[in-house]
């Protein structure tokens, strides 16, 4: 899917600078030009005719014009677009403005400014000029409004400004000014997953693991031993068999959870937040909302991308690595290239043993049910996924025919078949809830007894 292009509002940016002088180029309008011709056409005409009335008709224009160029500008307007720094979000709100402040000595008769923006910045009026008068050292905002529509890097701007003075005899050439960048990230939709990890690895946390230590979970009954804890003695058994026992608890320990995004292909329109889905939008607010649940449970979330790019993100925790993920989830784009191979920059001994790996994936390209297969095949909790919207038509360039794209489907199911008898847990993102029974089934064959 290409990237949505943005409305042309503003001429390109040119050199203000007049060589050899080192100041704004100030040029006659067609006004000043139109006072010379009409005022030399009386002067000559009077001269020829030898009438006096048409002298004195044309010098009022002469005066005029010397008059309003008495005082010329010599500065161009100082043009400053301002937006939110702010935590932007799908559908929040978003105030921008535009800036002109006049550094010179003479007053801006008109000053007329015009802005880009990028179709995801839906800011009111953004797509006329705004007339507005400024003084000398002075300045006058414009401010804008509106709503981001959707998640990603986007920009207020550039922004021109065309200034008239000297009472409309002169103007200055466009002064433009650089865009202003905006973060927009992508929206968490609800997700909880109840059901516990298959693997905890770390030292402390909040999932039970299968070693013994300290935690909240109770293993079982057994006989004191040097190191134990008094407060961990169980007196009523104790009492019964008279000798010291104590409660053996399992340890609670943190997991890492491996969101793998697969970003071969995109499929689908995006409409925005309130629009359709396409698979990367699907997939970004899937992760967000995954990384937050992880994270806010004190798990280390790492996000990889399987493409040509393979951008990674070490696992860590806390809220700092939460807006971390944020920060990367903005720079997710469909790799279109046709390269065969991905295998030297993703293998499975790229992912911890321990790791729970979510892979969030269309199943559009055949090289991702090949890399679904290795991963579990090398061992690793892996679950897929399905982020391909429901009713969706397969991605080509060209219209399939109804026929075309159930064939597509039925072969698609069989992918998803195959992957399950292969003992790979594909499940549709839905929400809250989305991966607990396949977490559920995971942690109990992680549970069960390995052969050697």
């Amino acid at each position: 899917m290409t990237e949505p292009r943005i409305r042309l509002a503003v001429p390109p940016a040119q050199d203000l600078d007049e060589p050899g002088t080192g100041g704004p180029a100030w040029v006659p309008t067609r006004a000043l030009g139109r006072s010379v011709l009409l005022t030399g056409l009386l002067l000559v005409l009077g001269v020829a005719l030898g009438r006096v009335d048409l002298v004195l008709l044309g010098a009022p224009f002469a005066i005029g014009a010397a008059m309003a160029l008495r005082r010329m500008p010599r500065s161009a307007p100082e043009v400053t677009i301002t937006a939110d720094e702010e935590y932007l979000v799908e559908g929040g709100e978003v105030h921008a403005g535009l800036t002109v402040a006049n550094p010179d000595v003479i007053d801006y008769d008109l000053v007329v400014v015009r802005t880009r923006t990028s179709p995801w910045i839906d800011l009111e009026n953004a797509d006329r000029p705004f007339a507005i008068e400024v003084a000398s050292d002075n300045w006058t905002a414009v401010e804008l409004s509106g709503k981001a529509g959707r998640w990603g890097r986007h920009e207020v701007g550039p922004a021109a400004a065309r200034v008239a003075a000297c009472s409309g005899l002169l103007a200055c050439r466009p002064v433009v000014t650089e865009a202003h960048a905006l973060r927009v990230y992508p929206v968490t939709e609800p997700f909880a997953a109840v059901e516990a990890m298959p693997a905890a690895a770390g030292l402390v946390g909040n999932h039970r693991s299968r070693r013994p230590g300290e935690g909240g979970e109770l293993a079982g009954v057994r006989p004191f031993a040097p190191g134990d804890r008094l407060r961990r003695i169980d007196w009523r058994v104790s009492l019964r068999t008279r000798d010291l026992h104590v409660a053996a608890t399992l340890s609670d320990r943190d997991a890492e959870v491996l969101l793998l995004l697969d970003v071969l292909g995109e499929a689908g329109v995006s409409g925005g937040v309130n629009g359709s889905a396409s698979v990367l939008d699907t997939t970004v607010r899937a992760s967000a909302a995954i990384a937050e649940h992880y994270l806010k449970r004190g798990d280390r979330v790492s996000l990889l991308e399987y493409g040509a790019n393979a951008r990674r993100l070490r696992p860590a925790t806390g809220r700092r690595q939460y807006l971390t993920v944020l920060e990367w989830l903005l720079d997710v784009k469909a790799d279109s290239a046709d390269e065969a191979a991905y295998e030297h920059a993703f293998g499975a001994h790229h992912v911890s043993p321990d790791a729970l790996v979510v892979v969030l994936t269309p199943l559009v390209d055949p090289r991702s049910a090949d890399m679904l297969a290795r991963l579990t095949q090398s061992g690793r909790y892996t679950v897929a996924v399905d982020t391909l919207p429901d009713g969706l038509a397969p991605p080509a360039r060209s219209q399939w025919t109804p026929l075309a794209t159930r064939l597509w489907r039925i072969e698609r199911d069989n992918v998803l078949g195959r992957l399950r008898e292969h003992g790979v847990p594909v499940v549709t993102w839905a929400g809250a809830g989305s991966l607990d029974l396949v977490l559920r089934d995971v942690a109990r064959l992680a549970s069960a007894p390995r052969g050697r």
